[in-house]
């Protein structure tokens, strides 16, 4: 765990700025503003709508009686590709975009499912119960 958060907190935004700023040399600082900017609200735009479809299928799936474990996990990863798009930088905005995709968010959601699959066939999975009271 301590690897991810040291891959997300200092290796990604180097990465990202390295991305912003040889795009900047070849095409301009304002295209490249334009481009992050751009993506930024499309991105959040089309989070925000299949947010909204997301919902509304977990909702179905709830008053027809089913639970709703495929819908739930689509709805996490359209929120991931939303935040993901609203932070600046190329490789976060691809990664959202591609999340914002069916098959995209299939992907993953096929990986996420083997990962969790595996870790409760082997015993290694753990759930951590908290309560809170008023």
């Amino acid at each position: 765990m301590t690897g991810l958060l040291l891959l997300l907190f200092t290796v990604v935004p180097l990465v990202e700025l390295t991305l912003i700023l040889s795009i900047g040399t070849r095409i301009g600082v304002l295209w490249t503003v334009v481009i992050v900017l751009g993506t930024g609200i499309t991105g959040a735009f089309l989070a925000k709508m299949q947010g909204l479809l997301a919902i509304q299928r977990v909702q179905n799936e709830m008053a027809h009686g089913r639970v709703p474990g495929r819908e739930i996990l689509d709805a996490v990863l359209i929120l991931a590709a939303g935040l993901l798009l609203l932070t600046p930088g190329f490789l976060t905005d691809l990664t959202g975009f591609f999340l914002l995709l069916p098959f995209g968010r299939a992907l993953v959601r096929a990986y996420i499912q083997r990962r969790l699959s595996a870790k409760v066939q082997s015993g290694s999975a753990r759930v951590r119960i908290i309560h809170y009271e008023e």
